[in-house]
């Protein structure tokens, strides 16, 4: 069997003794981190429902199984399909970089931004490596694979970040349209007005631009598409020109907005038809996802098999780079969310599965277990509105908080791990 790449620790829970899951509870620590989040500008210049967080974590701790398997902490051989314990996160820690992205407003014109920060303080990798920091560092970006690009990230003392937020905006008459916060950060560098970095209109995805196209090939070079991912490439350097000592010391830290979400919002296309399937009117459609007709091999149902992965069969021993070509389906469920009712953040080692809000509003967590081959590993959170899904793949770690007033209503759907 190969060495996997998964959680760095696995805590033993003595039979009969479940875990306090109400104390230190990690999904509670992750939202915890969004809400104290800061960005450049005043609140009204951001919409709040499209931000999305990535938080990079080095480490992770998974709680170990019940009953009589409670000494095997190897996360491959866990293979009690039954036993929820066993997939459930028991704390993290994260990176020091982080970033957000979203749509942003000055004045009458709508932008998509994109923030980059690092973790200020002498625990840092890059304080450690440079033995001390000044008040800007260096951030040294490729956005989807083009030329690295090195930006100064000024110190923010409100944040204790390194931070600098890009705009797709051209920067005329943006100063006026701001407050005074936003004018200290155009004047600190800590907001720049970049649209040859973060690039695509307001209305490059209005629906009646769209019909029967692939979305897919519509802008794909913009910064908030809802169906492509977003992939960044980030080295911090002492120096705020792009010298001096540097994290990581080689290479680059691989950030991506990867979560899957489609809904009315986010499909890979929308049409209508007219007597849908010999019945009678107009039906509008989006399809969301499918390996079907014109969709074939688009590569969002299928997923990767390891060796240490349970098939939809049950089976064990494929080889590295097989795949299974379907979404296999074996339990569906209602599930009603009280205010402030969360789903806490566990694992999925062998099998997809698809969390469907029918009402109300949620933020969707999903992270890395193992090492998916795209990115660092990850959480990442966004919004999940009503009319919305989120697709989870083998080996994805997930939550969902109903951070509302109002119960919410999901459907979930898929294969048990």
């Amino acid at each position: 069997m190969p060495e996997i790449v998964h959680s760095d620790s696995v805590f033993r829970v003595d039979p009969g003794k479940p875990p306090d899951y109400a104390a230190d509870n990690p999904l509670l620590k992750l939202l915890g981190l969004v809400e104290r989040s800061r960005l450049a500008a005043e609140r009204e210049h951001y919409e709040s429902p499209s931000l999305q967080y990535l938080y990079p974590h080095r480490w992770l701790e998974l709680y170990g199984p019940s009953g009589g398997d409670a000494d095997q902490l190897d996360p491959a051989l866990q293979d009690v399909k039954t036993d929820f314990q066993k997939q459930n996160v028991r704390d993290f820690r994260l990176a020091d970089t982080r970033a957000v992205r979203g749509w942003a407003a000055a004045g009458d014109r709508r932008v998509p931004f994109l923030q980059l920060a690092y973790r200020g303080g002498p625990d840092s990798a890059l304080w450690r490596a440079a033995g001390r920091l000044g008040d800007a560092i260096g951030c040294v970006v490729s956005v989807r694979g083009g030329p690295p690009v090195t930006l100064r990230a000024p110190y923010d003392e409100e944040s204790d970040f390194y931070t600098v937020e890009l705009w797709g905006h051209d920067g005329g008459g943006l100063r006026e349209q701001l407050g005074d916060r936003g004018r200290a950060a155009l004047d600190s560098g800590l907001l720049q007005p970049r649209p040859d970095l973060v690039g695509g209109g307001a209305d490059d995805f209005a629906r009646d631009r769209l019909t029967e196209r692939d979305l897919r090939e519509v802008s794909p070079g913009h910064t908030m598409h809802p169906v492509l991912p977003l992939h960044l490439d980030v080295r911090w350097t002492a120096g705020g020109d792009g010298s001096g000592a540097a994290d990581p010391d080689r290479g680059t830290t691989r950030l991506g907005f990867e979560m899957r979400v489609r809904g009315w919002d986010s499909y890979l296309s929308v049409g209508t038809s007219p007597n849908p399937h010999g019945g009678v009117g107009f039906l509008e459609y989006r399809t969301l996802f499918s390996e079907y007709g014109r969709w074939a091999g688009s590569g969002d149902l299928p997923r990767a098999l390891e060796p240490y992965n349970l098939d939809a069969h049950g089976s064990k021993g494929h080889r590295s780079g097989d795949t299974e070509p379907f979404l296999a389906v074996t339990y569906m469920d209602l599930h009603v969310l009280d205010p402030a009712c969360g789903i806490g953040l566990h694992r999925h080692r062998d099998n997809q599965e698809v969390f469907l809000m029918l009402e109300g509003d949620a933020l969707m967590v999903i992270g890395d277990w193992a090492d998916s081959g795209t990115r660092t590993r990850s959480f990442e959170i966004r919004r999940l509105p009503a009319g919305h899904l989120a697709l989870l793949k083998g080996g994805n770690l997930h939550g969902l908080m109903n951070p509302a007033d109002q119960r919410a209503s999901l459907f979930m759907f898929g294969g048990y791990d």
